[in-house]
């Protein structure tokens, strides 16, 4: 289960929660621009962009979950188990494996509408990476910061919905999602007042009750209202520092605390919350251990080196001490 959101401040941020029982050891990779990438069902295709995210990496392959290119250009995959859907390769379109889309879209696309074009000509085909790499059913957040989309797979090709929210979670689609924030039109962040009746005088006891029946629980429909909820009124900052901590106060308002929820296998947790200014190209991320925020810069050399650029995760906790 994960959350995605965008959030425009003087510059515009991209950020996910990644919700799991396990991890597959992750690291934020930076693919260079002109790198050759295997294909299920090509010769493979040369990125025209440089990308940076967090990725698995298998033999020289980049396995995003999320990612930005360096045109300020961001997508995530977020599981669509039950619901995400494929299609049969067939000559002469773009047969795209599901773990080939994110770097595929980023690599070739400069906008949001250009990425939204290329989505048309490709069949998503469910071939896995390997044998170990089951496939995974996943939709899709698409944003520049200013317009964000959800792709969701079907067995036509993509359902695109325009999203307004700025915000994608889990099942169900999105559709559902945007009709169930009605039920929410109540909400306000600003003082509670007495709506129920002119007849006699009531008041709230207390400092945000105008935001009462915002839904508090883990599951993927409460966690996209939450969300919306806190995007749409969170303050605005002026600074790097104070803006990449503000979109992190967002996710933090929709992540999971280890053994909230159990699930056969083991207790789903926030393995890592990642926040990426979209002008910058620089990936912020925080792990559940290590609640530090760490920073990766996409640079020139490594957007001009002839191999990916990786760095690990921090998962060990640094904790200043004054004494």
């Amino acid at each position: 289960m994960c959350t995605a959101l965008t959030f425009r401040q003087k510059n515009a941020y991209f950020g996910r929660t990644l919700d799991l029982e396990y991890h597959y050891s992750e690291e934020i990779v930076i693919t260079p621009s002109r790198y050759n990438l295997r294909a299920s069902q090509r010769n493979g295709f040369k990125t025209n962009f440089s990308i940076i995210g967090i990725a698995t990496v298998k033999d020289g392959y980049p396995l995003y979950y999320d990612a930005i290119n360096e045109c300020g250009l961001a997508m995530a995959g977020l599981n669509f188990v039950g619901n995400a859907k494929f299609m049969k390769a067939e000559d002469g379109h773009q047969n795209i494996g599901q773990y080939e889309l994110i770097p595929f879209i980023l690599g070739s696309s400069r906008s949001v509408f250009e990425a939204l074009n290329t989505l048309k000509s490709v069949r998503l085909i469910d071939t896995p990476y390997d044998k170990s790499t089951p496939v995974s059913e996943l939709h899709y957040i698409l944003t520049d910061g200013d317009r964000t989309f959800a792709v969701e797979p079907a067995e036509h090709g993509f359902d695109v919905y325009d999203d307004p929210f700025g915000v994608l979670t889990n099942n169900p689609p999105f559709p559902y999602h945007r009709y169930n924030l009605s039920t929410y039109m109540n909400l306000t962040a600003s003082k509670a007042e007495n709506r129920f009746s002119d007849k006699f005088e009531l008041r709230a006891e207390s400092r945000g009750a105008g935001a009462f029946g915002l839904p508090g629980d883990l599951s993927s429909p409460s966690r996209f209202v939450r969300a919306a909820f806190a995007v749409s009124n969170a303050a605005v900052k002026d600074t790097e520092t104070e803006a990449v901590g503000q979109v992190f106060h967002i996710l933090d308002f929709v992540s999971q605390a280890e053994g909230l929820v159990r699930i056969e296998g083991g207790l789903e947790r926030t393995q890592y919350a990642a926040c990426a200014n979209l002008n910058s190209c620089t990936y912020y991320y925080k792990t559940y251990d290590n609640s530090q925020i760490c920073a990766v810069r996409l640079s020139d050399e490594a957007k001009s080196s002839a191999a990916l650029t990786r760095f690990p995760l921090k998962f060990t906790q640094d904790i200043f001490y004054f004494n």
